[in-house]
């Protein structure tokens, strides 16, 4: 996944994709200077680049069966060590409130670990109140992954969202 993430772009020009003329710059003989044969050679200014980065895409396909299986396994440990937990918690007057939700996290102990907070795309009002505290990492229910799961301590989600969570556990089964 990471892998795949990598943007690539970086890149610069060889010899042969300088924009100079391949003319030989002065004659082989009587100048006393050094033979040269091109302008384009990496030993002038505004030559080519000898052996440099190429822009490219590198894109590892991983299949839905590992994909799956990877996400159950994760899932499975975390429930297995009781790192996953609801939290019953609503905005109040549909006004975010980030000291509300910080103090909901700090009503489970959980204001000082990493965690991946699992919301519906359309609670826009919980996705303020919990998007500016720094340890909470806001992932929705159709956009889970691996990396995402791997990188917290635990994985929280609102007591309203429990029929979502068990439909995202129950495609990985």
């Amino acid at each position: 996944m990471l892998q795949n993430w990598r943007q690539g772009t970086v890149g610069c020009k060889g010899r042969s994709d300088v924009n100079r003329t391949n003319k030989k710059p002065f004659k082989q003989k009587g100048t006393g200077r050094a033979r040269a044969g091109s302008a384009r050679s990496p030993l002038w200014r505004g030559g080519g680049v000898v052996f440099g980065p190429q822009a490219r895409v590198r894109t590892l396909k991983v299949s839905q069966q590992t994909k799956r299986t990877v996400l159950q396994s994760l899932m499975t440990e975390y429930v297995r060590n009781n790192k996953v937990a609801y939290l019953d918690w609503q905005v109040m007057n549909d006004t975010p409130k980030t000291s509300a939700a910080y103090a909901a996290l700090k009503g489970i102990s959980l204001h000082e670990h990493k965690v991946l907070m699992l919301l519906t795309t359309d609670d826009v009002a919980s996705y303020a109140s919990f998007i500016n505290i720094p340890n909470v990492r806001i992932v929705f229910f159709d956009q889970i992954n691996a990396f995402d799961i791997a990188q917290c301590d635990s994985i929280v989600f609102l007591k309203k969202d429990m029929s979502q969570f068990k439909d995202m556990v129950a495609q990985w089964n």
